[in-house]
């Protein structure tokens, strides 16, 4: 018999987590289907560093979003299998993001906020994420 409550904040965090990959995976989705005619409408500055990325980063960021949605829908269905996914995502995340702020020129492409700030942020909940699951099997909340 399961005596273990389950705070509120656990399936707010969870699903609130679930929406924000689910986003992510629509981005990714949408970057992988964009026209040629979209492509050629961008700034030459835009669409050089869109034409330089390399393919492997595609791949990369494909893992992450669909980790981040398949770890928080393990982490709904109270699977400790969350905790290891998320971690894979975070992972991905970190070399997609590093590989963006480190070794592209997107700070003079898109601005410090768009270039910087943002993916720190996508980072942090990434992160937090995987924290939370791992907290959440330590708590007996998932197993």
């Amino acid at each position: 018999m399961n005596t273990t409550k389950i705070p509120i904040v656990f399936w707010i965090i969870a699903g609130i987590g679930l929406v924000w990959n689910l986003m992510g995976l629509g981005m990714f989705a949408s970057e992988l289907m964009i026209s040629p005619d979209v492509i050629e409408a961008m700034d030459e500055a835009r669409r050089n560093l869109y034409e330089d990325s390399p393919a492997w980063l595609s791949i990369v960021y494909g893992i992450a979003t669909i980790c981040g949605v398949l770890g928080c829908i393990l982490l709904l269905l109270r699977k400790k299998l969350a905790v290891p996914i998320l971690l894979v995502s975070l992972v991905a995340v970190l070399i997609q993001m590093g590989y963006s702020i480190l070794a592209t020129n997107a700070v003079e492409v898109f601005g410090t906020t768009q270039a910087v700030i943002m993916p720190l942020g996508v980072i942090a909940i990434g992160a937090f994420l995987f924290y939370y699951a791992r907290k959440s099997a330590a708590l007996g909340w998932i197993k």
